[in-house]
């Protein structure tokens, strides 16, 4: 039985089904993590998450800015626009409400005590602990998978707040955690910059990656994300980073986790960049 965490997908179908042949995978043996952003950019956003909900025992994936895009185009908290144009096969499709029921009440954060791992989209803030990440992402999840859905979504965008604290409440404090989760790359000194969408940021820059802020509350937990294509596939012993670009014609890639806690690549070169 093999654990594989596998990047940004932006539904490039074709690509992940030969990433998943590449690495032999076994829907009855093996367990795949995502890190979110199963559709949009690529062509087949419909394919993608109608094949991923019907191996839906076999993974766990977590939501990204791209995944939470779509649930407000459905919930018509956002218009659609031609940069959203790829998701119309999806809102069209006869089973649109099976596969946003299902996408809805994906996590934010999956935390594998055992394993002592983390999946993420974006990233962790370097202020919370794993308890209080869990805590606040499941304040979120209970609303997307509410009534209230539809007004969350509608109050979801915005840059601000840019600094936590405790005593943020309502949108303001739902914003700031989907930020966090979905949208961080880099930090200045305490606030979110979330206009930052390059490489890692020189030294003599007041932009820190979240990952690189030494305050932070995470221990020997290893935290696995994506999101951020411009930093590319990066693999340390605490942060694994698997964007590695699908969408603009770059690779998808797979990570193998096995009991050893050493981790194998698996890459397939995406033949439909946008």
């Amino acid at each position: 039985m093999s654990l594989f965490a596998i990047g940004d997908i932006h539904g490039c179908y074709e690509t992940l089904r030969r990433l998943l042949d590449k690495i032999g995978f076994n829907e009855t043996k093996d367990t795949l993590w995502f890190t979110g952003d199963l559709v949009g950019r690529g062509p087949q956003s419909l394919e993608t998450l109608r094949f991923l909900k019907s191996i839906n025992n076999s993974i766990i994936t977590v939501l990204g800015n791209h995944d939470l895009h779509l649930l407000s185009l459905y919930y018509q908290a956002k218009e659609i626009d031609d940069n959203s144009s790829e998701l119309k096969d999806i809102l069209n499709a006869p089973d649109s409400e099976i596969l946003i029921d299902w996408l809805r009440k994906r996590p934010l954060v999956f935390y594998d005590r055992k394993k002592n791992y983390i999946l993420v989209h974006a990233g962790i803030h370097p202020r919370w602990t794993i308890n209080e990440s869990i805590k606040y992402a499941s304040e979120v999840e209970a609303i997307l998978r509410s009534d209230h859905c539809s007004s969350l979504l509608k109050n979801m965008y915005g840059n601000t707040p840019t600094r936590w604290s405790t005593k943020l409440n309502g949108y303001d404090r739902n914003r700031f955690i989907i930020n966090t989760f979905t949208r961080m790359r880099v930090l200045d000194d305490k606030d979110l910059n979330l206009k930052y969408k390059g490489k890692i940021p020189s030294k003599n820059n007041d932009l820190r990656p979240w990952f690189d802020v030494i305050e932070h509350k995470w221990k020997d937990t290893s935290i696995i994300f994506g999101h951020w294509s411009a930093l590319g596939l990066m693999i340390k012993k605490q942060f694994i980073c698997l964007d590695s670009g699908c969408a603009w014609g770059g690779d998808l890639t797979a990570i193998e986790l096995n009991s050893k806690l050493t981790q194998t690549k698996v890459s397939y070169r995406s033949e439909n960049p946008i």
